[in-house]
């Protein structure tokens, strides 16, 4: 359900809602938030709240200007696993200077903008994730181990599977939040998991991803278990992957003329992703981790596509009348606002160009094999100058710099990944 801002204030006084967390990424796409009581929400819709720019990553490229949080309405939702008395709600927020002007680093402004842009072109894209994590037992301190939580691989039911009660929660806990999974599944890894969700507009399957990562996060706590969307948590066994559908269509709905159109246009579309996929892995594969993932156990390495299942980078079947697209590449710790808005905006120059699909199964490009190789390609890539704004582009690729020199001098890399990803993403 969608509220008004006067709505949600009402809610608040009649039913015991005593808190507000104000959500938002940093650069990072690291998910933010400041709680408030709701006595101050209805000041806060007004005027929103300042936040310490300084100590978010990134947001130094606001040269020390004030920044405030303004809730977005529409994204209110209780958050279940809070108690009942004393009830928490739950806002994304928009991120202002003091002028009311936007934050160039707002990457749910940014999608939001390219929404705009697909629409003012004459397009209407959707969106939906298929999204992976890994469940791991806890020490007798209560601290992760990486011991994964079971042994079961694709599918497999309990009691090999021994997390089905934990996904259950998952999803029962994201209906609470009005949010409704497609399917879940044990996938091939140990303790490995997959939850899919249904296509929707871009800024609330970025949401809605956003909102899986904290209740996934939220339940396996409950249950004793750490989860963990680490890109590559195990050497030796299948990593965490993103896979983003899509499919875009004319915004001038469904009508039997333009019915004929779609299929070219998702060609297109899809062959503009391609084209400039190789610019944004840095957004889509954004830590040092990411890359040991690309290239093994059916995650891509290749830019090719295909509608076989396998390596490819896009799966999609060009001639089928869904005319969805996949791609494979995106892991589960990158900013979703950022992807899904970049996505567009090379799928939108596609469309323009008339781009053409190459064959399937052939390409000669491959993704960037390391973090290093990707900064460098983000570092020249004219796609990306066109649409970051600049302070926002060289904070991102110097902040992504010295996180490969951190780890290219670590002596031992290992532990080096373990304490900046397995712990926390």
């Amino acid at each position: 359900m969608i509220y008004s801002e006067n709505e949600i204030l009402q809610y608040i006084e009649e039913n015991d809602v005593k808190f507000v967390k104000l959500t938002f990424c940093d650069l990072r796409g690291r998910l933010k938030n400041i709680s408030i009581l709701s006595s101050e929400l209805a000041v806060t819709f007004e005027r929103g709240l300042r936040i310490a720019a300084k100590k978010i990553a990134g947001f130094e490229a606001a040269n020390g200007k004030d920044l405030f949080l303004f809730p977005d309405a529409q994204t209110m939702t209780v958050l279940p696993w809070r108690p009942q008395q004393g009830r928490v709600i739950r806002m994304f927020c928009y991120i202002r200077y003091k002028d009311g002007t936007h934050f160039e680093g707002d990457s749910r402004y940014f999608l939001k903008k390219a929404m705009k842009t697909a629409v003012s072109s004459g397009y209407c894209f959707r969106f939906g994730t298929s999204c992976e994590f890994t469940l791991f037992h806890n020490d007798e301190n209560g601290l992760p181990t990486k011991n994964p939580h079971d042994f079961a691989s694709y599918c497999d039911t309990a009691p090999d599977d021994k997390g089905e009660n934990i996904r259950r929660d998952v999803c029962l806990t994201l209906e609470q939040m009005g949010i409704q999974p497609v399917s879940s599944r044990h996938e091939s890894g140990c303790g490995q998991h997959e939850i899919d969700f249904n296509s929707s507009s871009a800024l609330k399957a970025a949401d809605t991803f956003l909102s899986f990562k904290s209740a996934v996060k939220s339940v396996a706590e409950t249950h004793g278990v750490h989860a963990s969307f680490m890109p590559k948590p195990l050497r030796n066994d299948c990593g965490n992957g993103m896979h983003i559908s899509f499919t875009v269509f004319p915004d001038s709905d469904f009508l039997e003329e333009h019915i004929s159109e779609c299929g070219d246009i998702v060609k297109s579309a899809a062959a503009g992703i391609m084209e400039h996929m190789r610019e944004f892995t840095v957004f889509t594969n954004s830590t040092v981790n990411s890359y040991e993932r690309l290239g093994e156990f059916t995650a891509p390495r290749d830019i090719i596509w295909s509608d076989e299942e396998g390596a490819q980078l896009i799966r999609m079947n060009p001639d089928s009348d869904d005319n969805s697209v996949e791609l494979r590449a995106a892991d589960c710790v990158c900013d979703p606002y950022f992807v899904l808005g970049l996505m567009i905006y090379a799928a939108l120059e596609g469309i323009s160009e008339k781009s053409v699909l190459p064959e399937k199964n052939s390409g000669n490009e491959r993704l960037p094999e390391t973090l290093e190789q990707a900064i460098d390609v983000a570092e020249k890539s004219k796609f990306l100058k066109k649409y970051i704004p600049e302070n926002i582009l060289e904070v991102l690729i110097a902040q992504s710099r010295d996180e490969w020199n951190e780890y290219s001098s670590a002596y031992d890399k290992d532990a080096f990944e373990d304490k900046k990803y397995f712990f926390t993403l």
